[in-house]
């Protein structure tokens, strides 16, 4: 037996239809194929895997985590960390890839998915379930605030679990179920809060195949991290114990993931009007310095507030079909740092680059860069 979510009320459904008109105009904005979809698509990947793992106290920047996944090592991070990014973000790779084909979710996958989220450390039992108790404690007090399932029911638990992934029909609501059962199951020794992230957002993505990872509220789940344990924590009850909960019991978690997936899809939105904005913009400083405009990957990266190397530049391009040498890509990032688009930073192989003053400007002028407003979709005009 799992916890069920309630049907949702009038109110639920008209926040559940804006975040749907939303997220469908996110996925047609990002099908046009515009020039900065590669860019702002990477720095929400980044986004995403840097607010799941802080929950965790696995702390790295935003532009760090997008090094990573571009194959560079960020200055100051310290291997554990980096292990861990690491694992997170190859897992998280497998569920995009997976979303462009028919999506089956069995235990095997999901055990598949947590050794790439762990294997950094095999005292974690990665992708195997554990063998004994499992206790949440809160980390401030040391107090017990959950007590995952019995071990020897966790098997058939996580059969039950994969078999209704799909129950209602409504994406968003069978991933948020999805994510709900898994953390209070903790089928795994650790790792459990980030597979049920993981989980979450292959849900979500088996309903996209050109735009999954603007679906993910990981980057919103970050940032509010206390809201979602009290929730979590006032679902759960303290135990795993399905049997004496109630549809309507599970209903503040479903309110709170509507609520993240307002905010998240609105605050996307957003940047992409504000990047449709600023790539006017771009083209004509380009043009004005007389750089080719495969150089708008570059520009488009400082102006997300990503640090550009000639490695990051030559990958973002490859990424994109365009294959330069390292000659010509220093040449172009020389050339718009001369020309104040961008700004170096260190010296030869160390070198850098980050948005120039140009570009600074342009990002305000925009809006990009701006503390989003935590929107309660319950208190709408």
């Amino acid at each position: 037996m799992l916890y069920t979510a309630p049907d949702l009320t009038s109110e639920e459904r008209d926040v559940r239809a804006a975040v749907r008109e939303v997220s469908d105009s996110l996925k047609y904005q990002v099908r046009q194929g515009n020039r900065w979809t590669a860019p702002l698509r990477r720095m929400t990947f980044a986004r995403n895997v840097q607010g799941s793992n802080s929950i965790e106290g696995i702390n790295a920047s935003v532009d760090d985590v997008a090094a990573i996944a571009q194959g560079e090592k960020p200055v100051g991070l310290d291997d554990e960390t980096e292990r861990a990014l690491v694992g997170y973000q190859l897992a998280m790779t497998y569920v995009l890839q997976l979303a462009q084909d028919p999506v089956i979710v069995d235990p095997t996958l999901l055990r598949s998915l947590h050794y790439m989220v762990t294997s950094h450390d095999l005292t974690k039992r990665p992708g195997r379930y554990r063998r004994g108790p499992v206790y949440v404690q809160q980390e401030s007090t040391g107090d017990i605030v959950h007590e995952g399932a019995d071990a020897a029911a966790v098997p058939a638990l996580m059969d039950e679990l994969a078999n209704s992934v799909v129950l209602t029909g409504d994406t968003l609501i069978d991933a948020a179920m999805a994510h709900l059962n898994f953390v209070l199951i903790h089928p795994f020794k650790d790792g459990n809060g980030r597979m049920a992230r993981v989980l979450q957002s292959l849900v979500l993505a088996a309903d996209d195949d050109i735009s999954p990872v603007f679906l993910s509220i990981e980057e919103y789940l970050g940032r509010h991290t206390q809201a979602y344990y009290d929730v979590l924590a006032a679902v759960g009850r303290g135990r795993w114990a399905p049997e004496e909960s109630t549809p309507e019991q599970v209903r503040p978690w479903i309110r709170f993931v509507l609520t993240a997936h307002f905010n998240q899809a609105e605050e996307r939105a957003a940047r992409i009007t504000a990047a449709g904005v600023a790539s006017t913009a771009l083209t004509d400083l380009l043009q004005a310095v007389g750089v080719d405009d495969r150089a708008l990957d570059a520009l488009f990266d400082a102006l997300f507030g990503a640090t550009v190397t000639r490695g990051r530049y030559i990958t973002s391009l490859a990424d994109v079909g365009t294959v330069v040498s390292p000659q010509t890509a220093t040449r172009d990032l020389m050339t718009l740092a001369r020309a104040g688009l961008l700004a170096a930073v260190g010296e030869k192989r160390g070198r850098a680059y980050t948005a120039g003053e140009a570009l600074l400007a342009l990002r305000r002028e925009v809006g990009l860069g701006r503390a989003w407003k935590q929107v309660d979709p319950f208190r709408r005009p």
